[in-house]
């Protein structure tokens, strides 16, 4: 399963966007943009987090929710943010 992902914009380098900040700012190279919970807040990752079965299961759920047309314009991951957290920071000691 390959996702495309046309348009991205770039941000900051930390994981969590501030509040306030534009969504545009610059995402580093090997890092992606994706957009999380009720609330739709900004994420910079890994791209390699791509290919990690778990979060393989949130693009799945991705996928079924929104097919290939995400509202944010960016990658948007359907779940909970506290899902999402506690997936990505078990990811990070990877």
């Amino acid at each position: 399963m390959g996702f495309r992902l046309p348009g991205i914009k770039r941000a900051s380098k930390s994981m969590e966007v501030p509040k306030g900040a534009s969504k545009s700012m610059e995402v580093p190279k090997g890092y992606v943009a994706v957009y999380v919970g009720e609330k739709m807040k900004r994420f910079v990752i890994p791209i390699s987090y791509l290919n990690q079965p778990s979060f393989q299961d949130l693009l799945s759920q991705a996928e079924e929710e929104f097919g290939f047309e995400h509202p944010m314009g960016g990658l948007t991951i359907p779940c909970r943010e506290e899902v999402f957290l506690d997936i990505t920071s078990r990811l990070n000691g990877l």
